[in-house]
């Protein structure tokens, strides 16, 4: 009798779990796969709309242990190597202070986007995307290893604390939080481990990352989540958080196939850098910035309350394909439905009209600005 065994399908590999995954439980989390991990997208007492709403108001605790927590160091600034493979000015990054920037392939297309900070001349802190991590770390060590080396901290969890109240709550445990600005980092000492707290995340809204040794990560949520204004919030309401926001999503509206300028992103190419260039697809992202691109990523509102789902094509006025939606829901904040995608860029213009077919029907849409909401960040 021929080997069964053989005829079966490959098995998924089990999914991994974060350091709170047992806390998640305890708090009622309804678990998905995400990125190869078990997630929790929301909790039982509230749902996504609630938990959405609670962050904007107050203040909500996410798990993005997911993430790709790495070190880069150097024998000379990190920084310069890692600019061969970024679009942004590393080499300007003072200590303490952090950058998003976009890891690139060779075409100008967009392998990731991460946070990059500076803690001191020879070491930088990046933060990458979970479904992205292992690729992203190959090939930083193959496009620029042998100049720089890199550490994966493999034994770290990463908290997210955003709303309104996470500087009251956070200052509580660390006096200075009050102090930082967006973007700024700060190493703090917490139970006698160093914890990185930085005032950035990805709501729109004020707010830390917090990376914690593993070992200690349950313990350090359960005390950030004993203060009242924080509830435990899941994928559910960062993704329509972050919709809002006009964020981009990986694998939504980034992808190796789409340019920094296509992705309505070339803010983040500083000014020595389109002077210089010297970065993977310089050419064509120069070009770009130049002449411009021939599709961008821009905010739609669709006109009713149903919302326009990822994948949904969209139309001229006159009925020719334009483009297609790249993330779409309701946003709990405005009361409407909100998307992002990609057109053609003679539609781009702030308040196009545009169409998509839900259903066989066409629906009206505009294109809007982005963010949704105006971000609560505490700048200079």
């Amino acid at each position: 009798m021929p080997n069964a065994a053989h005829h079966r399908p490959a098995a998924e590999p089990p999914l991994l779990k974060t350091p709170l995954w047992e806390l998640h439980k305890q708090l009622g989390g309804k678990m998905v796969p995400f990125a190869g991990y078990d997630m929790p997208v929301q909790y039982d007492g509230m749902g996504v709309l609630k938990e959405h709403l609670h962050t904007r108001k107050h203040a909500g605790l996410f798990d993005v242990s997911h993430m790709g927590q790495a070190v880069l160091t150097g024998a000379e600034d990190p920084a310069l190597a890692l600019e061969t493979i970024v679009p942004g000015s590393m080499t300007g990054l003072e200590p303490e202070k952090m950058r998003y920037t976009l890891l690139l392939n060779d075409k100008g297309g967009i392998i990731d986007d991460l946070m990059v900070t500076r803690w001191d001349d020879k070491t930088l802190f990046l933060v990458v995307n979970a479904a992205c991590k292992d690729n992203d770390f190959a090939y930083i060590q193959k496009t620029i290893g042998k100049d720089v080396q890199l550490e994966y901290l493999a034994d770290r969890a990463l908290l997210a604390l955003q709303g309104p109240a996470a500087e009251k709550v956070l200052s509580r445990l660390f006096p200075l939080a009050a102090a930082m600005k967006f973007m700024t980092s700060a190493k703090v000492v917490y139970e006698g481990a160093e914890l990185y707290l930085s005032r950035s995340g990805y709501t729109g809204e004020d707010g830390f990352e917090i990376s914690v040794p593993a070992p200690m990560a349950e313990r350090f949520a359960k005390q950030l989540l004993a203060f009242e204004e924080v509830k435990p919030i899941g994928l559910g309401a960062r993704d329509s958080l972050r919709l809002e926001a006009g964020l981009c999503l990986y694998g939504h509206e980034l992808d190796e196939t789409i340019t920094p300028v296509e992705a309505n992103l070339k803010w983040v190419i500083q000014k020595r850098r389109r002077e210089q260039g010297g970065f993977c697809g310089a050419e064509k992202i120069l070009a770009q910035l130049k002449d411009g691109p021939s599709k961008l990523r821009v905010g739609i509102k669709p006109e009713g309350k149903a919302p326009v789902r990822e994948g949904t094509e969209i139309f001229s006025p006159a009925g020719k394909k334009i483009g297609v939606i790249t993330s779409g829901g309701f946003g709990p904040s405005v009361d409407h439905p909100v998307a992002m995608g990609y057109v053609e860029s003679a539609f781009a213009g702030e308040g196009a009209e545009l169409q998509v077919m839900l259903r066989g029907t066409a629906r009206p849409c505009t294109v809007a600005a982005l963010p949704f909401i105006a971000p609560n960040y505490k700048r200079d």
